[in-house]
């Protein structure tokens, strides 16, 4: 992730990356120092870049915002929304800009669909579906994903909490939660393979429904989002690996209201995104939001906290177990 945000700075030609802490043994083209402190108390970097395991994020993030630096943090924000909660109070402190990765934001189809939803041409929301799953072999017990301590939970925080912030994205808040949390194949303690999520705003009445997987055998990234007046489903995700197959969306235009429910429609309008500018738009947004003395829109801090309180209610019952 660090080799991604680094390109990504690059590209952006809105930043300059002047150091790097790296523990492992790699070949970076950059200037390496031997402790993270040194990133954080020089006074001539302007912002730094937070891409270490779960554990360390909060940390470095206080860390940072005390030295006067805007901070750019990896997801998870946390493991809980209270530690979340002092970030922020040192976030206020320091005037700085803090953001988190939420990089699904940003891929083009989404910021598609976001553009029709507050436009509100197809009506209101009403329900959203998402399924996002992969498969992990012998290998993940080597890595801190596979520890608790480390990693905060499993593959709802690792990867699922994506899905659950386009939920929010796109819907709003959700106050009432309902979850299933298993770790029925790997066994891992305080590691999950699955969750299955429901979600409903008792202010709006969205519901929502989510299942993250690592018992995936298929990778799968699936996002349907149904409104008053027709449907926006998007299939696949456009990623290095291609793993996730071609980003596919699909909008569906209800024929009119008298006849909605005949399945007639005008056309369905298929969009197929070749290019993932994700990571450049990040960038782009963060870098844009210090130099122009914005608040960060997307991926903010508030953000984080909205997520983290929904994980929050989705471990209660994990964490009266343990």
């Amino acid at each position: 992730m660090g080799s991604i945000r680094a390109k990504a700075i690059e590209e952006s030609g809105k930043g300059i990356v002047t150091a790097v802490y790296e523990p492992e043994a790699i070949d970076i083209p950059y200037s390496r120092v031997i402790d993270e402190m040194e990133i954080i108390n020089n006074p001539n970097i302007d912002a730094i870049f937070i891409c270490t395991p779960n554990y360390r994020i909060p940390i470095l993030c206080k860390d940072g915002l005390r030295a006067g630096k805007h901070v750019f943090a990896e997801k998870p924000p946390a493991f809980t929304a209270a530690e979340i909660e002092e970030v922020i109070a040192v976030e206020q402190d320091s005037g700085c800009s803090l953001m988190y990765g939420f990089n699904h934001r940003h891929h083009g189809s989404v910021q598609k669909i976001k553009q029709i939803v507050d436009e509100g041409s197809m009506g209101k929301v009403l329900w959203m579906r998402g399924r996002y799953g992969k498969e992990v072999d012998e290998d993940y017990f080597t890595g801190w994903r596979a520890k608790p301590e480390l990693a905060g939970g499993g593959i709802m925080l690792d990867q699922g909490i994506h899905m659950l912030d386009l939920f929010l994205y796109l819907g709003g808040e959700f106050d009432e939660v309902q979850a299933m949390v298993s770790n029925l194949y790997w066994q891992i303690n305080g590691i999950e393979d699955n969750v299955f999520l429901n979600i409903r705003s008792s202010k709006t009445g969205i519901c929502a429904s989510l299942h993250s997987t690592m018992t995936q055998w298929r990778y799968i990234f699936s996002l349907e989002v149904f409104l008053t007046d027709g449907s926006m489903i998007l299939n696949g995700l456009k990623t290095s690996s291609g793993a996730y197959g071609d980003e596919v969306l699909s909008i569906k235009r209800n024929r009119n209201k008298t006849n909605m429910h005949d399945g007639a429609f005008d056309s369905e309008e298929r969009i197929v995104y070749h290019v993932n500018n994700s990571w450049l738009s990040e960038i782009n947004h963060f870098m844009n939001c210090i130099k122009e003395n914005k608040k960060i829109k997307i991926g903010n801090s508030q953000d984080a906290l909205s997520v983290m309180n929904v994980m929050d209610k989705i471990y209660l019952k994990r964490s009266v177990e343990d």
